[in-house]
């Protein structure tokens, strides 16, 4: 009788560059012949990755750990909560004591070697059990594609560079390969990730690397041109508002890389910039002014948060000011949340929850008008899009255009019961639009 093979489940929580994280465990455990489960009670021990940003993602992954001791009891924890301690010891170790073990981010080892001692592998690995491009757990046809870890900055709302400590480049090589890999295993949109995109390469000083043999300089305007010759959707994530970015644009209007930039500018008023300590931000509506001129088919998305301690009515009417000025294409807000450890916490002025929330729907109330106005522009035109899902029991089926990221941005519903499936591209015409998706017919089936 042949042996059942061991079977790990996985919980994910957190962003992106978390879900990368979890594709690599996902992908070292599959080579060693763990089958990957996706219920509690068919799992013989599971993994919970975990996040650690706010207050809300905190109490999420405490509650996520708890269900999976309380389900299967057999649980080993890693991820940004994962590295989080106190004076008394690990945050999460000391509150759930039972755990198989604690490992914080990126200690992919350390995750296999809590595995192997308490559930030990069927065999030696062998390369071929995975595709090229690893174990995704994102739909076939998208992936993220993390290219650092860490951050240099110490915006006082975050405490990023405490879990996941600096900068740390990916070699370009490295990189590029990987997105190869992807696009060879069906991949049609690499969605560009890390803590401050657009400072890749700056911690080691943009040295060269390989690609195919040929020398190349380690920074983010050679990088997208590499990946911009894969024949795929290229989309670029956390993007600070440096001068370098600057550079990137113009791929953008060539074509090269799709023309979507996602730059998280927080807030407008000058003196809330400063207290939050973020960088690049002062000339924030000149850049975009610019960056329409160079790319005027430029989608660019954003996020801000409000409340911030001290904010004054005034400021954030200022900030009010920049959204109507600026007509953001794709916007999201934060109500300001005191994370434990950041230095925010310790300025003066914090208001109450109560204000900090009203003045998220005020801010969003007045993007939803901004959003609706710019997608009623839309109606029309014949755009390009990538399937998400298949048409449903109405003949629907769920698309994305070039302006919309997975998860976070709008949709685009093809009506017409269209001829589709998941990676398709396809040209639609928009009949329709609402405050943040499309509707549309299909004029050229795949």
């Amino acid at each position: 009788m042949t042996k059942r093979p061991p079977r790990v489940g996985f919980v994910s929580l957190g962003c992106p560059k978390a879900l990368v994280d979890s594709e690599r465990i996902v992908t070292e455990l599959r080579a060693e012949g763990y089958l990957i489960s996706s219920t509690y009670k068919d799992s013989d021990l599971v993994i919970v990755n975990t996040c650690g940003f706010i207050d809300a993602a905190v109490q999420e992954s405490l509650e996520a750990i708890s269900e999976a001791l309380s389900e299967n009891g057999k649980v080993i924890v890693t991820g940004c909560l994962g590295g989080k301690n106190t004076e008394e010891g690990n945050f999460v170790a000391l509150r759930f004591p039972k755990l198989l073990g604690v490992t914080g981010p990126e200690q992919t080892e350390e995750v296999l070697r809590l595995v192997h001692d308490n559930l030990p592998r069927p065999h030696e690995p062998f390369g071929d059990l995975v595709p090229a491009g690893g174990v995704l757990l994102t739909p076939k046809h998208y992936a993220y594609l993390k290219i650092a870890e860490g951050c240099n900055h110490h915006c006082t709302f975050c405490i990023i560079p405490s879990l996941r400590g600096p900068l740390v480049s990916r070699p370009i090589g490295s990189v590029v390969r990987e997105a190869s890999n992807l696009v060879k295993s069906g991949v049609k949109e690499l969605l560009v990730i890390a803590q401050d995109t657009a400072a890749y390469g700056q911690d080691v000083k943009y040295k060269l690397d390989f690609i195919g043999g040929r020398a190349v300089k380690t920074n983010i305007k050679v990088l997208f041109e590499e990946l911009g010759k894969l024949g795929v959707w290229v989309r670029p994530h956390y993007m600070y508002p440096y001068a370098s970015v600057d550079e990137i644009v113009p791929l953008m209007a060539e074509g090269k890389i799709l023309p979507y930039l996602d730059v998280p500018f927080q807030h407008a008023h000058p003196r809330i910039l400063k207290a939050m300590k973020r960088p690049g931000s002062e000339y924030n509506m000149e850049r975009i002014n610019a960056w329409r001129a160079i790319c005027p088919d430029i989608t660019i998305r954003s996020t801000f948060i409000t409340g911030f301690p001290g904010e004054t009515e005034e400021e954030f009417q200022y900030l009010l000011d920049f959204l109507k000025e600026a007509r953001l294409n794709r916007v999201g807000c934060f109500a300001y949340s005191p994370v434990e450890g950041a230095a925010a916490n310790d300025l003066p002025g914090a208001l109450p929850e109560s204000v900090r929330v009203e003045r998220r729907e005020r801010f969003m109330e007045v993007q939803s008008e901004i959003s609706k106005e710019l997608l009623r522009e839309k109606v029309g035109k014949t755009i390009k899009v990538l399937v998400d899902e298949a048409p449903d029991e109405d003949g629907i089926a769920t698309a994305r255009s070039t302006a919309d990221a997975p998860d976070i941005d709008g949709l685009v519903f093809i009506e017409n019961n269209p001829n589709v499936k998941p990676g398709d591209f396809v040209d639609v015409k928009v009949t329709d639009s609402s405050d943040y998706d499309l509707f549309a017919e299909v004029v050229k089936e795949p």
